[in-house]
């Protein structure tokens, strides 16, 4: 029961974006290491840039 419980949080977690940071350090870690980290503030501020900046529709 309680892994089934950490299963629907994680995927919870993952679709709302709450662990966006977490998943962004991750990949830093493996794949650009010695470049320079954003802060939780800076890159929850750019992850919300990207979303919304621009034109969002198909025509």
């Amino acid at each position: 029961m309680l892994s089934k419980l950490k299963s629907f949080w994680r995927i919870l977690r993952r679709l709302s974006g709450d662990d966006a940071y977490e998943r962004y350090l991750r990949h830093h870690a493996e794949h650009h290491q010695g470049a320079m980290l954003l802060s939780k503030e800076a890159f929850f501020k750019q992850w919300q840039d990207e979303k919304w900046n621009g034109i969002k529709r198909c025509c």
